[in-house]
């Protein structure tokens, strides 16, 4: 059951945080109700449905003209502000039903022209269809259970059923022009129903007021779910929680297939060198049961709950049994193989039936059903990634119900390829030069002190998805919470036997595997060698050495289960090479670190593997903290910012220039077994 979430206090905040212009009051009721509807995954997902309302507002000229609010382009109706809702002059619009035909470029461009805003974003695709109808409020949405309802051989009869007069069908159209002339028809021969049914597509309701429509919509979606109850349909499980069983099996799977379809990738694109696709695995109780099904071939084979979905997930998933994964690499290269020789077939008879406009998208798959590990998004970053998964869960709960109640039945291919290649659809995605790392995941050890944190936000900055691992939850925590969404990572003790094949699991799980390891924390003891206990040595040697071996011993493994190379960057210090009196326990183990890179950067180089490091000095982080940057420049009789600037730049070094530096070497495509320094200049830590 949908949950009515409206409050009349909330609205009453909305209205008079806008200030007493009534078109403003009125606008922040559809913000409202607007923000209402996206933050329920059971009516939208990522960008879907759209909210409009119709105002009057003076024009320059201080004449009232008719206004339509509707959902601009790249915006959420979760979060969404008035500035989401362009203002589009309603007249134009409206004269535009007298044409018997208008191209997308036309309506785009008119539709533009008459925004009271010339540097709004452009009105949705839909525009027109909430122009034609006559409501104040029109709300649309995709929710699961109306997509199981839309997708019914016998939709129409089971909309009698269920609403009598109070809902009507329209035939699928593709969104635009076309459907929004028949939509309004349809509704003009039933000017008395509270909403439409879009068969394969989703679901309108309308009201002259925020609320009405607002209330509409919830009613309606709870009367789809009672029927899908009554009728036999379970209400699948919800998308929550997690199979340990499931996950142990990723571990195994994901990093192979993650470089299959890299390297297939590469071989489209001619670019050898092209990142690898991010992955976001899903094993919750609805992806358990749904892959206990019997009937997942032909599921697999089916289609998409609504054409909406097509652009992130594709036409169908890449459908691995236990069987074909049981035959290792060479089975499952051979089923994305297969895959590809089917979207490339697809593509090809469609294209055909058009004239041959069109270009081949990537053709290797953006959703994986993989029986008895989960569900799992691939694309080019963590954020669409996991917009794939959530679709596929929600296409998950469609096909059980709609299987359930009379038949699942969307879209057909050929109508499925209209909507993947429409210009306007793929323009939801973006367009322009993707950030330098993007696809990159990078897994930051140490990632919540002060250089981690700042490598972690100089590799995030360039669109790399960050896995932090760190000893301190809390310190976990904030580092995530700076960084923003789309970010994973775990607190572990990174000394303990096992914490580097955890951590990669982990990082497994969150993003796929690993494209490059930062080695980078660390922690300075202190004292004199010749009554330093062996017990202190010992634990430096744990974290300062050990540490990095292992972890770079695991990063290894997996890049070599992934076949496309990778990256380790140590954190060293320029204590590796420039001893200082008392810090015997930190700079003999980051000495065997120094050699260690090099010794990593000769055996891992023919598979690819590129191994650098950087030595820093004197950074305000872990042993360098306020009080002992106090008591150093105290001794040596100058002040702090003096002692900070204690080389040749005259200086202070900061977190943030270790991880621009850090950022450097792994830009740096044909640089390996090198050290770096940022230190502003000490001629007793140069390495040559």
């Amino acid at each position: 059951m949908v949950l009515n979430r409206w409050n009349d206090d909330e609205a009453k905040k909305f209205m008079d945080a806008a200030g007493d212009d009534p078109a403003d009051r009125e606008l922040a009721l559809r913000v409202y109700t607007s923000r209402l509807i996206g933050g329920d995954q059971n009516l939208v997902l990522h960008g879907g449905g759209n909210t409009s309302c119709k105002l009057e507002r003076p024009d320059i000229f201080g004449e009232a003209e008719r206004v339509l609010h509707v959902k601009g382009s790249g915006w959420d109706l979760g979060v969404i502000e008035a500035a989401g809702l362009p203002g589009v002059r309603l007249e134009p619009l409206l004269k535009l039903r007298a044409l018997n035909a208008l191209s997308d470029e036309d309506m785009v461009n008119l539709q533009r022209a008459n925004l009271l805003d010339s540097t709004s974003p452009n009105p949705s695709v839909e525009t027109l269809l909430h122009a034609f109808l006559p409501h104040k409020y029109v709300d649309h949405t995709h929710a699961s259970a109306m997509l199981a309802l839309a997708d019914l051989p016998n939709v129409e009869a089971v909309v009698q059923e269920i609403f009598g007069a109070r809902l009507v069908c329209v035939p699928f159209i593709m969104p635009g022009f076309e459907l929004a002339k028949v939509a309004a028809e349809v509704y003009e021969a039933n000017p008395n129903v509270e909403g439409l049914i879009l068969i394969n597509h989703g679901h309108f309701a309308f009201g002259d007021s925020a609320r009405e429509s607002y209330d509409r919509l919830i009613a309606h979606t709870n009367a789809v779910e009672a029927w899908l109850e009554k009728t036999g349909g379970l209400v699948p499980a919800e998308a929550t929680g997690r199979s340990e069983e499931m996950e142990a099996r990723a571990a195994g799977i994901l990093p192979m297939l993650r470089g299959i379809i890299g390297e297939r990738n590469a071989e489209f694109t001619g670019n050898r060198d092209c990142p690898m696709p991010v992955m976001n695995l899903r094993t919750g109780a609805n992806v358990q049961e749904f892959l206990a099904r019997d009937d997942l071939a032909t599921l697999s084979r089916r289609g998409v709950a609504t054409p909406d979905h097509v652009i992130r997930t594709k036409n169908y998933p890449l459908f691995l049994t236990q069987e074909i994964m049981a035959g290792g690499r060479e089975a499952v290269a051979r089923a994305v193989d297969d895959y590809i020789a089917e979207y490339t077939e697809y593509f090809t008879t469609n294209n055909a039936r058009l004239g041959g406009i069109k270009t081949m998208l990537m053709p290797t798959p953006n959703l994986a059903w993989i029986e008895g590990v989960g569900v799992v998004g691939i694309s080019a970053n963590g954020k669409a990634a996991s917009a794939a998964s959530d679709l596929a869960a929600q296409n998950m709960n469609v096909m059980t119900n709609g299987e359930a109640c009379g038949g699942f039945h969307p879209v057909s291919p050929e109508q499925l390829f209209d909507m993947e290649y429409w210009s306007l659809e793929q323009a939801k995605l973006g367009k322009g030069k993707p950030p330098a790392m993007q696809g990159r995941v990078v897994m930051i050890t140490g990632g919540g002190g002060a250089i981690g944190l700042a490598t972690a936000e100089a590799f995030a900055a360039l669109g790399a998805n960050i896995f932090i691992v760190d000893l301190e939850q809390n310190a976990l925590n904030a580092a995530l919470e700076t960084l923003g969404a789309g970010h994973s990572g775990i607190a572990m003790d990174i000394t303990v036997e096992g914490a580097a094949g955890m951590a990669m699991d982990a990082c497994i799980r969150a993003f796929g595997g690993l494209d490059i390891l930062v080695s980078n924390a660390g922690a300075a003891w202190t004292g004199e060698m010749a009554a330093l206990p062996d017990e202190t040595l010992r634990k430096s040697f744990e974290l300062n050495f050990f540490a990095h071996q292992s972890f770079a011993k695991a990063a290894a493994n997996l890049f070599a289960a992934q076949g496309r190379g990778g990256q380790i960057l140590f954190n060293v210090s320029k204590q590796a090479v420039n001893p200082g009196k008392g810090f015997g326990a930190y700079g003999i183990p980051k000495a065997a670190t120094m050699f260690l890179l090099r010794q990593l950067a000769l055996e891992l180089g023919p598979m690819g593997v590129r191994v650098n490091g950087i030595n820093a000095d004197r950074i305000r982080s872990g042993l360098l903290d306020e009080g002992f940057v106090a008591e150093r420049a105290k001794a040596r009789g100058v002040d702090e910012a003096t002692y900070m600037a204690g080389n040749l730049l005259r200086r202070e070094v900061e977190a943030k220039h270790v991880g621009d530096a850090f950022v450097a070497l792994a830009l740096s495509e044909r640089t390996t077994a090198h050290v770096m320094t940022v230190d502003g200049g000490n001629i007793e830590a140069a390495l040559r």
